[in-house]
């Protein structure tokens, strides 16, 4: 019998209801959608982690924070091209997986470089961590989605 999170342990039986799927994917993409929302915490953080008050002139300490974002789209291009094929040979569950670690850890180590005031450890945390969530987490649900109707 497959581990739960094997490729093997994801096909489905002849009478498995097939429009549970998109609405799986779709919750997927929604949550990945996050990262689109990254410029409300841009004058918090660049606050915190410089050590000024919100109501200081914090353009230049914005666009330093600003980085994680961008590199975080980088890292979801990235990625999903480089681990495209590791992921038709083990799955959606196991990618989804690793995507969820990525995605908390990475959240994780933001949090703690906001609470260090360590530019660096958001930058690695969110940027670079939580931009492999993003790839994987993008990526996971497609093949599913392809293989939703093979008889149409």
């Amino acid at each position: 019998m497959p581990h739960f999170l094997d490729r093997a342990a994801t096909l489905a039986s002849p009478d498995f209801n097939r429009w549970l799927v998109p609405p799986a994917a779709i919750a997927s993409h929604m949550c990945i959608g996050q990262v689109y929302g990254f410029s409300v915490f841009n004058k918090p953080l660049a606050a915190e982690i410089f050590g000024k008050p919100l109501t200081a002139n914090l353009a230049v300490e914005i666009s330093s924070v600003q980085w994680a974002y961008s590199i975080a789209l980088i890292m979801l291009g990235l990625s999903a091209a480089m681990f495209g094929k590791w992921v038709e040979r083990s799955g959606p569950r196991k990618t989804m997986v690793a995507s969820w670690l990525c995605f908390c850890g990475g959240l994780l180590i933001g949090a703690l470089g906001g609470k260090l005031q360590s530019l660096a450890l958001v930058l690695f945390g969110y940027g670079f961590i939580g931009g492999i969530w993003l790839g994987l987490g993008y990526i996971s649900p497609v093949p599913p989605l392809v293989y939703l109707s093979p008889d149409r």
